[in-house]
């Protein structure tokens, strides 16, 4: 079956609301794993995780940061009108470039309040203290389901990504229903977090400690790192039917020569998180892609949501092949680096071509993420996370998580 004829209602479940973790444990490696290979289960806690992962393998991390992309602006009447900023506009070649920004940005947002914004009001927001801030935002049109927004700010030396982090908070999915504390700057981020542009964590990384990462070196297993910056599309629920109506959301991902020629080495591959997976899958087809028009420009590389279930996908080249032709389309181009779009669906009917495991956390019912996890172990999904349920793990960014072993 297409997976556009999946029918969203079979991947449901109940989880009861006290089963989502509002705050995160006191320790990142207390929290409980659950590992699932050859439709056997068994569960331990994140501090032992390398006893699990096979001696040769890879694991491949993302690295990037969550921004504070929730912006609070007050009226002069009073009133507050929220910008929670989305990804920069389409002048911007990546989101890099649109961080760096000094002076002014234009920023797709979503706004709480948009009705109380008036056409041509001017918000301001006004940090006091050691070094004085004043950021303006008005809209410059309305998009589809955003907002185009204007931001202008003094002084203007600041990169857009100081300013967000003098003047906005950390975005916490909606789903934990609290307000944002100081601890959430350091413990809504991975400790490897390094390339600003996320408003939502790669949670799969958030259990992971310098302790761990000295364990793995004892067993032999290697880590790199790619970039694949969360959008909020990543909370968006399948509101039709059918997939044939949901449109996933496009994001940016970064990942160097280097990388790409670690993993052709690699003996096995496991990614740290979805955002991790479908980074490696849309490489895989990318590596299609060149290997199909070795002269393919940057632009027409980008995985669109149906490519691999259509044509692209009827090409089988091994993990090698693929990432070999990549790196030399790479080469011939004189690129270190690669930065991309990618809108890839992973759904069952899916087969993966470049991953022998997943880490993760657990994800919301009727989620895309939950049909990645189906595509990956198919109907066991409901048999994991019935164990979850019944052995009292905690669910979704700040919960429990889960190794699936291919």
């Amino acid at each position: 079956m297409h997976p556009k004829n999946i029918s969203i209602k079979d991947f449901f479940y109940s989880l009861p609301p006290e089963r989502i973790a509002a705050f995160p444990l006191p320790e990142r490696d207390a929290s409980k794993l659950l590992v699932y290979q050859n439709g056997e289960i068994t569960q331990d806690i994140y501090r032992n995780i390398a006893n699990h992962i096979p001696s040769g393998t890879t694991l491949v991390f993302n690295d990037t940061r969550v921004v504070e992309a929730r912006l609070l602006f007050l009226k002069p009447t009073g009133g507050v009108i929220e910008i929670f900023a989305l990804e920069p506009s389409d002048e911007y070649p990546d989101i890099t470039t649109a961080m760096t920004q000094t002076g002014a940005v234009s920023w797709q947002c979503m706004i709480g309040g948009a009705a109380k914004w008036k056409h041509g009001m001017v918000l301001e927001k006004k940090i006091a203290g050691e070094h004085p801030l004043i950021l303006t935002a008005r809209i410059t049109q309305r998009l589809a389901d955003t907002f185009l927004i204007r931001f202008e700010w003094q002084p203007g030396s600041l990169s857009f990504a100081e300013v967000l982090h003098a003047a906005g908070s950390m975005p916490l999915p909606p789903y934990i229903k609290r307000e944002t504390e100081e601890s959430d700057k350091e413990r809504y981020q991975t400790i490897y977090a390094r390339e600003e542009g996320s408003v939502a964590a790669p949670t799969a990384g958030l259990h992971f400690t310098p302790a761990i990462f000295a364990s793995f070196a004892s067993r032999n297993i290697a880590q790199q790192y790619v970039t694949l910056h969360v959008g909020a599309g990543t909370f968006k629920p399948v509101k039709s039917d059918t997939l044939a109506q949901h449109e996933m959301h496009a994001e940016f991902i970064d990942v160097t020569a280097r990388t790409i020629k670690a993993l052709i080495n690699a003996e096995k591959i496991y990614a740290v998180g979805t955002t991790s997976l479908r980074t490696l899958e849309s490489l895989y087809w990318m590596g299609v892609k060149t290997f199909l028009n070795p002269s393919i420009e940057m632009h027409d590389l980008e995985i669109k949501q149906w490519d691999v279930y259509d044509q692209l996908g009827q090409h089988k080249l091994s993990r090698a092949e693929a990432l070999s032709h990549f790196l030399t389309w790479m080469n011939n181009r004189k690129s270190n680096r690669l930065i991309c779009h990618t809108q890839i669906l992973v759904a069952p009917g899916y087969s993966v071509r470049l991953i022998d495991g997943l880490i993760t956390n657990f994800h919301q019912p009727q989620s895309t993420l939950l049909l990645l996890i189906a595509a990956l172990i198919g109907d066991e999904w409901k048999t994991v996370y019935q164990f979850a349920l019944d052995n009292d793990f905690r669910f979704l960014s700040y919960g429990d998580g889960m190794m699936i072993i291919l």
